[in-house]
């Protein structure tokens, strides 16, 4: 575990620079989670570390396999400077344990919810986890483990997850990119809706 967290930070690294800040937050009867910081610019990131320590496992099935099962970590991207973004490291945290916690499977399309705003005055609550590979390439392991995959979190109002409940992850992806929707704003307001 402790060696494929190591190369997952190696990896954030080569992409994203040092850190300057790094949270950890652990949850009980789960893997210390930690959340790194990454200043780019009028960009922060903020990416997990120790989602991948274990594959995610199916939650119908009897025994999780302790090698086979995807694996991922998360990483958000907010414009800095406009919002107290930094409290959403204990949120982020909270995304990153629900393999653990609850038994799911963190894929491209699905939305995860967190129940609060994802910082002071957030009009986000919930997000959309997008396809891997722009920012961050995935992270080759030794068979038979399945690659660590780097899913951004796109932040979704509420009116937008909803949308996304009826319509699906693929229209609200084409609605933001018709609007020209700034998704790293972090107070933006809702895209169109119809």
């Amino acid at each position: 575990m402790a060696e494929i967290l190591a190369l997952v930070e190696a990896r954030l690294r080569t992409a994203l620079g040092e850190p300057d800040a790094r949270a950890a937050v652990t949850f009980l009867g789960t893997d210390r989670i930690e959340v790194l910081r990454f200043i780019d610019g009028d960009v922060v990131r903020y990416a997990t570390l120790g989602m991948s320590a274990q594959p995610m496992a199916d939650p119908t099935a009897t025994l999780a396999d302790p090698v086979k099962g995807p694996r991922a970590e998360l990483v958000l991207s907010v414009r800095v400077g406009l919002a107290e973004t930094d409290q959403v490291l204990r949120r982020l945290a909270v995304l990153a344990a629900s393999p653990q916690v609850e038994g799911v499977i963190v894929a491209p399309g699905a939305s995860l919810e967190v129940g609060e705003p994802l910082w002071p005055g957030a009009p986000f609550s919930s997000v959309l986890v997008a396809e891997p590979g722009g920012l961050v390439e995935d992270l080759e392991l030794e068979e038979p483990m399945e690659p660590v995959r780097f899913l951004p979190l796109l932040p979704m109002t509420h009116n937008e997850a909803a949308w996304k409940r009826v319509r699906g992850a693929q229209e609200l992806q084409e609605r933001w990119l018709s609007q020209g929707t700034d998704l790293r704003d972090p107070l933006r307001t809702s895209v169109a809706l119809d």
